[in-house]
């Protein structure tokens, strides 16, 4: 069965109805987020399982000025629900009206009333309703009242303590998607549509493909082996920048521009979902267009070599 997207918790279809959920933001949807998952289709393996989640985070509507640190948006982290077996995501609109929101009325008006959930499942450390006024406990009393079975998940942890979203943008800010993948069950995505730029790489003999970062986290600095996923479903290797193009100083903001490898073809106006693999180096200025060129090639031998080593990425794919 196909998964499905609900966006308004008022209207919710009879078909929808008598599931069980899982509450939270699930921002970048890891193993923690798996593991809440799981228990909760454990606790009610004869109910069909859902999410409720928000859109956007509450941290983007309460402190606009923050720099972008979502790890995923709206369509990747519906990609990665589904794949965990989730049939329902409930993705509430988090807008101030529904900031405002008493901690009763989500209980009653939204769990119970507008979504008819059977049974509900959190982490221990779950807060909810306007200023955050409900927690674990009160969220027993009121699903008890209501007749909603409640679990919940003590959070999963490793020697470094629990998994979280903010663990894995440090390491992504650290420059190591490799443990930020293991942390994710998957390699972390940025996910965009394919912007027209300045046509330099095609000069320079390196196509890319620009996709702006938006409200993604930027991740360390620099050039990484890559593997894009076309609307399609081909999956390409490549090799990508992200960072300010130091050499060209262009002043901009930082990008990404991923060269797909062996790929020939227009991408304009398409979605790809660019995977980071390796930080190959840290983005620096050279001295000239030549001599970034002359990095450039390198750079695509080292991520081609990397992704074939590894066996990722997929082969060379042509339009």
């Amino acid at each position: 069965m196909k998964a499905r997207l609900h966006t308004d918790w008022r209207h919710t279809p009879d078909s929808a109805r008598g599931c069980v959920a899982a509450l939270g933001n699930f921002d970048g949807v890891h193993l923690g987020h798996a593991h809440l998952v799981h228990a909760l289709h454990a606790a009610r393996p004869e109910r069909e399982l859902a999410v409720v989640t928000f859109e956007p985070h509450p941290r983007e509507l309460f402190r606009p000025q923050d720099p972008p640190f979502r790890l995923t948006l709206p369509e990747e982290r519906f990609a990665a629900l589904a794949a965990l077996g989730v049939r329902h995501v409930f993705q509430i609109g988090f807008d101030p009206e529904f900031s405002a929101m008493s901690a009763e009325h989500f209980v009653t008006r939204v769990l119970h009333e507008g979504l008819g959930l059977r049974h509900v499942a959190c982490g221990m450390d779950f807060a909810f309703g306007h200023r955050r006024q409900g927690n674990v406990d009160f969220l027993t009393g009121q699903t008890e009242a209501l007749g909603i079975g409640l679990t919940v998940v003590p959070p999963l942890s490793d020697s470094l303590g629990p998994y979280s979203s903010s663990r894995i943008r440090r390491l992504l800010q650290d420059g190591y998607p490799e443990r930020a993948a293991e942390e994710l069950g998957r390699p972390w995505s940025i996910r965009g549509v394919v912007q027209h730029g300045d046509k330099r790489g095609r000069l320079l003999g390196f196509p890319t493909a620009n996709i702006a970062l938006g409200r993604h986290l930027e991740p360390a600095r620099g050039v990484y082996a890559v593997s894009v996923r076309l609307p399609d479903g081909r999956v390409c290797p490549g090799v990508a920048n992200i960072g300010r193009r130091p050499t060209i100083n262009d002043g901009q903001e930082s990008r990404l521009e991923v060269h797909l490898l062996g790929f020939d073809g227009d991408l304009y106006g398409q979605t790809l979902s660019v995977a980071l693999h390796t930080l190959l180096r840290a983005e620096r200025r050279f001295d000239g267009l030549d001599a970034l060129k002359a990095q450039i090639a390198r750079d695509s031998a080292q991520a081609s070599a990397w992704l074939a080593l590894h066996q990722t990425g997929g082969p060379p794919a042509k339009a």
